[in-house]
Protein backbone atom coordinates (compact mmCIF):
# COMPACT_ATOMS: atom_id res chain seq x y z
CA UNK A 1 0.00 0.00 0.00
CA UNK A 2 1.38 3.28 -0.94
CA UNK A 3 2.40 5.79 1.96
CA UNK A 4 -0.01 8.75 0.16
CA UNK A 5 -2.87 5.88 0.92
CA UNK A 6 -1.90 5.00 4.70
CA UNK A 7 -1.36 8.84 5.54
CA UNK A 8 -5.22 9.54 4.27
CA UNK A 9 -6.60 6.83 5.92
CA UNK A 10 -6.50 9.37 9.89
CA UNK A 11 -7.38 11.94 7.55
CA UNK A 12 -9.87 10.80 5.71
CA UNK A 13 -11.80 9.94 8.55
CA UNK A 14 -11.30 13.35 10.63
CA UNK A 15 -12.33 14.88 7.49
CA UNK A 16 -15.44 12.50 6.96
CA UNK A 17 -16.69 13.78 10.77
CA UNK A 18 -15.86 17.43 9.99
CA UNK A 19 -17.87 16.71 6.36
CA UNK A 20 -20.88 16.18 8.05
CA UNK A 21 -20.63 19.60 10.64
CA UNK A 22 -19.83 21.91 7.78
CA UNK A 23 -22.44 20.03 5.81
CA UNK A 24 -25.11 20.27 8.23
CA UNK A 25 -24.71 23.85 9.10
CA UNK A 26 -24.93 24.94 5.83
CA UNK A 27 -28.36 23.34 5.34
CA UNK A 28 -29.41 24.82 8.37
CA UNK A 29 -28.71 28.06 6.90
CA UNK A 30 -29.81 27.91 3.73
CA UNK A 31 -33.26 26.38 4.79
CA UNK A 32 -33.66 29.36 7.01
CA UNK A 33 -33.07 31.97 4.07
CA UNK A 34 -35.21 29.70 1.90
CA UNK A 35 -38.32 29.28 4.26
CA UNK A 36 -37.33 31.98 6.79
CA UNK A 37 -37.85 28.69 9.38
CA UNK A 38 -34.70 26.73 11.55
CA UNK A 39 -36.23 23.41 11.12
CA UNK A 40 -36.32 21.81 7.93
CA UNK A 41 -38.91 19.08 7.26
CA UNK A 42 -38.30 15.28 8.21
CA UNK A 43 -39.54 12.68 5.77
CA UNK A 44 -42.43 11.80 8.45
CA UNK A 45 -43.79 15.05 9.37
CA UNK A 46 -47.03 15.10 8.68
CA UNK A 47 -47.97 18.85 8.78
CA UNK A 48 -45.41 19.61 5.84
CA UNK A 49 -46.52 18.86 2.08
CA UNK A 50 -44.75 16.71 0.09
CA UNK A 51 -43.15 19.34 -2.08
CA UNK A 52 -41.43 21.04 1.11
CA UNK A 53 -39.87 17.73 1.75
CA UNK A 54 -38.54 16.87 -1.43
CA UNK A 55 -37.20 20.26 -1.96
CA UNK A 56 -35.26 19.87 1.90
CA UNK A 57 -33.94 16.88 1.01
CA UNK A 58 -32.96 17.24 -2.54
CA UNK A 59 -31.37 20.93 -1.46
CA UNK A 60 -29.68 18.86 1.61
CA UNK A 61 -28.61 16.29 -0.66
CA UNK A 62 -27.05 18.90 -2.89
CA UNK A 63 -25.37 21.26 -0.30
CA UNK A 64 -23.61 17.62 1.35
CA UNK A 65 -22.60 16.43 -1.87
CA UNK A 66 -20.96 19.73 -2.88
CA UNK A 67 -19.17 20.23 0.69
CA UNK A 68 -18.00 16.38 0.99
CA UNK A 69 -16.24 16.52 -2.57
CA UNK A 70 -14.55 19.97 -1.17
CA UNK A 71 -13.10 18.30 2.01
CA UNK A 72 -12.01 15.21 0.05
CA UNK A 73 -10.41 17.15 -2.76
CA UNK A 74 -8.35 19.47 -0.30
CA UNK A 75 -7.40 16.72 2.06
CA UNK A 76 -6.06 15.01 -0.85
CA UNK A 77 -3.82 18.53 -1.54
CA UNK A 78 -3.14 17.88 1.76
CA UNK A 79 -1.36 14.80 1.67
CA UNK A 80 0.18 15.52 -1.53
CA UNK A 81 1.61 18.73 -0.07
CA UNK A 82 3.24 16.25 2.74
CA UNK A 83 4.14 13.00 1.25
CA UNK A 84 4.69 14.27 -2.47
CA UNK A 85 2.01 11.43 -3.93
CA UNK A 86 -1.46 11.88 -4.79
CA UNK A 87 -4.03 9.94 -2.50
CA UNK A 88 -5.59 8.17 -5.16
Amino acid sequence: MKASKIAYKPVGLALGALTGVLASSAFKQAWKYIEGEGDAPDATDEDRPWREILLAAAIQGAIFAVVKASVDRSGAVAIRRVTGTWPG
